[in-house]
């Protein structure tokens, strides 16, 4: 995956995850107002603060005094008289005082006892997520830019000893077999014998060999050697190319592209980090086509 596709999809997932973000904000504070007309004067208070309650501690209510009734006199028929003797002044009644104390218990709640409400949970899911994926792109960024310095595409690759990798591609019957080389997705086809001014001092040729980039430069397919023409023919669009790389027919802009080589104790070494672009060679340095077309004419400019 390219860089700029690493782009785009990163850009994708921050609007997904900014449209979820903001569809919770916008639920809890609908949440607030539909629970705002109904308030419980006693919400938020705990079991602890309720048993503690002292508003009543320190009120003293003195009693009401009751007057004393006293009986006296003869009994004469069936007339009573009564007395009431209060005293001899009857007091007053003293105010009642009462002595409101306001006392202040702070409790201490533990995190295990608080829970964690559903607010806090969207808020740090939204912030894993979003430092998970700013944590990802940044990994991919080091990786894509950080240079292969050993082994893999990208490095030298050694494709063997140059004694075998001629063998196999000079054939007995004197037709070319290029060698594939999976690692360096290359192929290793024999240079011509005078190389064109475009591949002069760019180090293509070595020992009679080069190494050409399996890709077409159209549109990147993997381009196959068709062993009846003697040349390489893109399958998806019809770009057809020499066994040198050379452009002849199709859609494709310039030769196929190639690697720098060299010999380095004995063994032939291609540099997969140093790609070689020429543009449509103004002569073929091979004679192509040598037989039958493997795709068959597909463009109406091929040149005889």
């Amino acid at each position: 995956m390219s860089f700029g596709n690493l782009v785009l999809v990163g850009v994708a997932l921050f609007a997904i995850l900014g449209a979820v973000g903001a569809f919770t904000i916008a639920f809890r504070r609908s949440q607030s107002d539909e629970s705002a007309d109904v308030v419980d004067p006693t919400a938020g208070v705990s079991s602890e603060t309720l048993k503690a309650d002292k508003s009543m501690v320190g009120v003293r209510v003195e009693p009401i005094p009751v007057p004393v009734i006293e009986e006296t006199g003869e009994e004469t028929g069936d007339e009573v008289e009564v007395e009431v003797e209060v005293g001899v002044a009857e007091p007053e009644p003293s105010p009642v005082a009462i002595q409101v104390v306001e006392t202040q218990r702070v409790v201490e709640v533990s995190p295990e006892e608080a829970g964690v409400t559903r607010r806090q949970f969207f808020n740090r899911a939204l912030n894993v997520t979003f430092f998970s994926f700013l944590g990802i792109m940044g990994i991919n960024s080091l990786a894509f830019f950080w240079p292969r310095l050993s082994g893999g595409f990208g490095s030298d690759i050694d494709a063997g000893s140059l004694a075998e990798v001629k063998s196999a591609v000079f054939t007995p019957t004197g037709s070319i077999l290029p060698l594939f080389i999976p690692e360096a997705k290359a192929y290793v086809v024999p240079a011509p014998t005078s190389l064109s001014d475009q591949y002069a001092g760019k180090q293509v040729e070595t020992d009679g060999l080069m190494a050409l980039f399996q890709r077409c430069v159209h549109l990147g397919c993997r381009v196959p050697w068709c062993a009846p023409s003697q040349g390489f023919e893109c399958p998806c669009h019809g770009s057809k190319y020499n066994s040198v790389g050379e452009y002849f027919a199709g859609p494709a802009p310039r030769n196929l592209d190639r690697f720098v080589v060299e010999v380095r104790d004995g063994r032939f070494i291609i540099k997969t980090g140093s790609v070689i672009q020429t543009s449509r060679a103004p002569a073929l340095s091979v004679n192509y086509p040598q037989g039958p077309s493997c795709i068959g004419a597909t463009s109406g400019d091929e040149e005889a």
